[in-house]
């Protein structure tokens, strides 16, 4: 399969990046409210916020962000392959489809993003 800007694929990516950018501001209050309740018990919430910064990145190119925001709006959907409130194992399929996100767009995460990242998880660990 072929993955470049003339083919299926490459147009059904930037649809989908258009629409998500469409639904940007319900999407950021999802994940934000999502990522207060839960950030002191997910363990792979800075990949998240990292993904999240490195989407919204003026210099992140276009196929990148959508990886990044399918990868996210996987996240914030509730409802999943693995329903998100059964214990142990509800966020299972979540950090599995961000980790291949992630280690597909890794070159692409700067430390800046990674540091965004951190020092928001802190604030939100903290309450602020």
């Amino acid at each position: 399969m072929q993955f470049g800007p003339n083919t299926a694929a490459w147009q059904d990516a930037e649809a989908l990046l258009r629409r998500l950018a469409a639904n940007e501001q319900a999407a950021r209050r999802k994940l934000w409210r999502k990522l207060r309740a839960l950030a002191a018990s997910v363990p792979f919430a800075e990949d998240l916020l990292t993904a999240h910064y490195c989407a919204l990145d003026r210099q992140t190119p276009a196929h990148v962000k959508a990886v990044l925001l399918g990868a996210i709006a996987y996240f914030i959907v509730p409802s999943d392959l693995i329903p998100d409130y059964l214990p142990v194992i509800g966020y299972t399929d979540d950090a599995a489809v961000l980790a291949t996100a992630v280690r597909l767009v890794t070159a692409h995460m700067t430390a800046e993003h990674r540091e965004a990242a951190r020092r928001m998880l802190a604030r939100l660990r903290d309450g602020k």
